[in-house]
């Protein structure tokens, strides 16, 4: 027989933040793996009232092996929830390939990431024109995972764009050095969120200057995510796809406004190569 498992992505913590079709395939799990400590217990109500709910906040991947090993004898199928989306810090890579060591059918349902849920609750674009095109998504190193050559902290900061920094928050006072270091400016906007969409999540506006001492009144050391950059605070660029000098295959552009927006575009890049 052969079974399958569903590395489902639970959201940010609100159980309404499912995919419907995260909802759809706890629904039809005979097995359902969850972590007590990540995932909100309201996720639960879409499991059958006969499936097997086991907690794995406490439970290494060898305590979660059996499991699998079970479905791929029995024929059953397992709902393996994690939190936000399994592609970010999900330690899910060594999960599949055990699956598929077993024989078994693996699918990944994504999920809501916390630092999009983040900036719904403060209402920002990540991705300002004129201000930020990019958003980059990293932890800070030496922890107890090993940060590959290259990937730091200071670095990224160089780019002066949207940063988004998960698991980083017990050591404030060095994520704001290096911070600095990199590059923002003190003035620079930062949010600071803690269980974000969680009946107590705490979401508090500050600056690269005071974010150590921020984190630090508000005792947030786990569940933390933490976001930089200008376009926490931008406001009267225009994006070109909805004006009405742009086109496409659904619209026609306005003559005189595609004369104006030619021209500055000309003008904007007279100065970035001046």
């Amino acid at each position: 027989m052969s079974g399958a498992v569903w590395f489902v992505g639970a959201g940010p913590g609100a159980a309404d933040l499912l995919t419907l079709r995260a909802a759809r395939v706890i629904a039809a799990a005979d097995v359902v793996v969850w972590a007590a400590s990540l995932v909100h217990p309201d996720v639960l109500a879409h499991a059958r009232p006969d499936a097997e709910l086991v907690d794995s906040s406490r439970l290494p991947i060898e305590g979660v092996l059996p499991l699998y090993e079970r479905a791929a004898a029995e024929g059953l199928t397992v709902a393996r929830i994690h939190s936000g989306d399994p592609a970010l810090w999900g330690a899910v890579q060594e999960q599949l390939d055990l699956c598929r060591a077993l024989g078994l059918t693996v699918e990944i349902v994504p999920g809501v990431s916390s630092f999009t849920a983040v900036a719904a609750r403060v209402g920002r674009e990540l991705t300002v024109p004129e201000v930020a095109q990019s958003v980059i998504l990293t932890r800070l190193e030496g922890g107890r995972t090993p940060m590959p050559p290259g990937e730091r902290v200071r670095e990224f900061a160089r780019h002066g764009t949207t940063m988004a920094l998960f698991l980083s928050a017990a050591r404030s006072q060095q994520v704001q050095a290096e911070l600095l270091a990199g590059g923002y400016p003190p003035d620079t906007p930062a949010v600071v969120a803690y269980q974000a969409t969680w009946p107590d999540e705490l979401i508090v506006h500050c600056t690269v200057g005071d974010l150590a001492a921020t984190v630090k009144e508000h005792r947030l050391w786990k569940h933390t995510l933490i976001l930089v950059g200008p376009a926490l605070a931008a406001s009267g660029t225009r994006s070109h796809l909805y004006h009405p000098g742009h086109f496409h295959s659904h619209r026609r552009a306005e003559p005189a406004a595609r004369a104006a927006l030619r021209r500055s575009r000309v003008a904007a890049d007279e100065g970035w190569t001046g």
